[in-house]
């Protein structure tokens, strides 16, 4: 019990001394510290580059970090990107013996203290002009400055949405010194790329790079030349946003467009189809052309709504010049032999498109449709019996007035008989021309009917035709978009 009381005295006395000598050390440091910073900036200007000899040049390292995407405006193409921008240079009045200073190697100071490089974005797209963040800067004993500074960047980018939404952009970042040249301040690149390590995956891009070029351009006003780093940020964008939200449902409101020429014509719905479709997309049209900045490059997905109206607009034309065809009825002119040949007897076929009353199992008409033709070789027949028949008929009556006739003169008797006889022979032939009326106009009416039939029949089967066109081609541009979507 006694040593267990005594190892815990020990080494909470222990413990108390470590304490006390770390103290000491930290207070001796930050006596230091202070003894240092009030002889490096007893006689110190930060106005002045910071070098002995003012020909030489002043070397500045740079790093740039991208953390996060925080905006891709593409209307007014306008890249915002949250960065830490990393500048070290050596500062030829800003050294110590660090022995003279209980081995002090580094100290953090303001970064208004110090002089610091004028670099700037280029292709800053800002309207604040406000000075850097003023975080603290690492001064270490052989003079090296480091500068780390977090920035909120808006900076112009060229926009090409040729293939939009399965496109991609790239968006330089030019940095270089404002006010110094290239004999003055010189820019070296810490990498060969950005650093993409502390990247906050964004929603709507993927990165693909950032690629760090050195530039040194001599610009028209000056002769010295003046050198710039310049990272490229290639993006891609993900586009399963835009073809669930914009891309599918045109697909699938395209498809409901051929499917108006399968509507029957009585349906009295088949222009208010085409119509309606065409409105939708005239919405999604102007849904894409919001985000989209106005230039001459019309996006892919905007060429494919263009196309679609358009063929929508075709298919409503030829809806309207059908509905005629099929109402023309009895007025109108008789079918023309080639179209007779060419749509009634081929296409039709084709297209399986059969006459009312017909379908793809029982292909035979009814009874009662026999005679719909003028030239019907069964009816003519019929009819033909039925004149003979009274014909006949009006021969015996003839005949009888004839008789009578004689009989008349012969004997002088049965005047009655003989006049009854006349007026059943006169009441023969007006039936005679009672029934050719009607068996005419039944013939008449018929026929026009007929007409009025071959006309409808027509008239589906260009539905049927123009059907299948335009499936075809809302198939063949939907793929057409898938491929060079690829």
């Amino acid at each position: 019990m006694k040593r267990n009381s005594l190892s815990s005295f020990y080494v909470s006395l222990w413990l108390l001394f470590t304490a006390v000598i770390l103290q000491a050390v930290e207070s001796a440091k930050g006596k230091y510290a202070h003894m240092l910073f009030n002889e490096l900036f007893e006689d110190y200007s930060n106005a002045l580059r910071p070098v002995e000899d003012t020909d030489k040049v002043l070397n500045v390292t740079l790093q740039i970090t991208l953390s996060q995407i925080k905006d891709m405006d593409e209307r007014n193409q306008i890249l915002s990107a949250y960065l830490w921008i990393r500048q070290s240079w050596y500062d030829a009045y800003l050294k110590w013996d660090k022995d003279k200073y209980d081995g002090l190697d580094s100290i953090r100071i303001p970064s208004n203290l110090v002089w610091r490089p004028d670099i700037v974005l280029y292709n800053k797209a800002d309207d604040d002009f406000s000075e850097p963040v003023n975080t603290n800067v690492v001064l270490r004993y052989d003079g090296k400055i480091t500068w780390d500074a977090p920035a909120i960047t808006k900076s112009s980018c060229v926009v090409d949405v040729s293939y939009f939404p399965f496109d991609s952009q790239q968006c330089n970042l030019t940095f270089g010194s404002w006010t110094y040249n290239g004999n003055q301040v010189d820019i070296i690149n810490s990498l060969d790329s950005g650093d993409l390590s502390d990247f906050v995956e964004d929603v709507e891009w993927e990165i693909h790079g950032m690629p760090a070029v050195k530039n040194v351009i001599t610009y028209g006003c000056c002769s010295e030349p003046y050198p710039d780093v310049t990272f490229t940020l290639i993006l891609k964008r993900k586009s399963s946003f835009y073809v669930f939200n914009l891309l599918l449902p045109c697909i699938l409101i395209s498809f409901l467009a051929p499917l108006g020429f399968y509507l029957p014509a009585d349906s009295g719905e088949k222009v208010s189809l085409g119509v309606t479709v065409l409105l939708a997309l005239t919405v999604f049209q102007l849904m894409v052309a919001e985000i989209m900045p106005p230039s001459e490059n019309i996006p892919l997905i905007g060429k494919y709504y263009i196309a679609t109206m358009t063929m929508i607009t075709a298919s409503t034309a030829l809806t309207i010049i059908i509905m005629n065809l099929h109402h023309c009825g009895s007025e109108a002119k008789p079918v023309p032999q080639w179209a007779r040949v060419v749509i009634l007897d081929y296409m039709s076929k084709i297209f399986f498109v059969y006459d009312v009353g017909e379908n793809c199992t029982s292909p035979k008409r009814e009874k009662e449709e026999e005679c719909k033709l003028e030239g019907d070789d069964e009816c003519q027949r019929r009819h033909k019996e039925v004149r003979n028949h009274l014909s006949n008929r009006n021969d015996d009556c003839d005949l009888k007035e004839k008789l009578n006739g004689n009989l008349s003169k012969s004997y002088g008797v049965h005047g009655e008989n003989v006049r009854e006889t006349v007026n059943c022979c006169s009441c023969y032939k007006m039936l005679i021309k009672n029934i050719e009326y009607i068996a005419n106009c039944v013939r008449d009416h018929k026929a026009n009917r007929a007409k009025g039939i071959e006309w409808k029949k027509v008239a589906k089967v260009m539905d049927r035709f123009f059907m299948w066109i335009f499936f075809i081609m809302v198939f063949f541009m939907s793929v057409l978009v898938i491929g060079k979507a690829a």
